[in-house]
């Protein structure tokens, strides 16, 4: 399949990309990410190693679209964790080293 990258023409083969990522460690998924084979993966860092292209050349949303096309699932960043909003009283009490009562 063609697909443009950051500006630069690519020949992608949904074989090769999971042949290309064969003995590659993970890194820690804090973004949009792939699945392949059994291992979820970075698409920046997918996208640095079939393209050979820097990460800071390409966006997520541009590698996400091409390996969907190839049949990838592609997951969307994770939402961020907030902690629970205290009411004031519950605020006081936690600072005073209150048991939590739910």
């Amino acid at each position: 399949m063609r697909c443009v990258i950051a500006r630069f023409p690519f020949d992608l083969v949904k074989s090769d990309v999971q042949q290309s990522m064969k003995g590659i460690k993970p890194e820690p998924v804090t973004g949009e990410s792939v699945t392949i084979g059994r291992r979820t993966f970075p698409v920046k860092q997918v996208g640095e190693v079939i393209t050979g292209q820097d990460r800071r050349d390409f966006t997520a949303g541009e590698v996400t679209r091409a390996l969907t096309r190839l049949g990838f699932t592609c997951h969307t960043a994770p939402a961020p964790v907030r902690p629970p909003v205290l009411t004031p009283v519950e605020t006081a009490s936690a600072q005073l080293g209150a048991a939590a009562h739910d």
